[in-house]
């Protein structure tokens, strides 16, 4: 899976998750940081990603028009980039199934619980 990842996330995802998901990018690299929603759908679209972002309107595209491209959507809240990847890395094997998943078009992805962030902040 190769992730096309929101301007509303963090670039440094795309380093930090490269061995999971490489030929990942961000779309400011790209120069689609400030792109309507449209164009960032046919962009990942016709190159083949995943879209990774905490933007609702991108659900709506999706359930709207299905996949290609298949969507993940980061139920996160406000958060340090750290927790992000926690969420990415330890779903791994769900994002692998998603991709694998011919029928759907669309993940969330969010914190299990309160406490699961909690023992994460505390470094447990």
């Amino acid at each position: 899976m190769k992730l096309l990842v929101d301007e509303k996330l963090p670039p440094r995802l795309v380093r930090d998750l490269a061995d999971l998901y490489p030929d990942s990018i961000h779309v400011n690299s790209i120069s689609l940081g400030t792109t309507p929603d449209e164009l960032i759908w046919e962009y990942a679209k016709s190159n083949g990603f995943t879209f990774l972002t905490k933007d609702k309107d991108f659900v709506s595209l999706s359930l709207a028009w299905g996949a290609p491209p298949k969507v993940i959507l980061l139920q996160t809240g406000n958060c340090a980039t750290g927790e992000l990847l926690a969420v990415l890395r330890g779903n791994a094997i769900r994002l692998a199934d998603f991709e694998a998943d011919t029928q759907r078009s669309l993940l969330i992805l969010r914190w299990p619980n309160r406490q699961s962030k909690r023992r994460f902040q505390e470094g447990l």
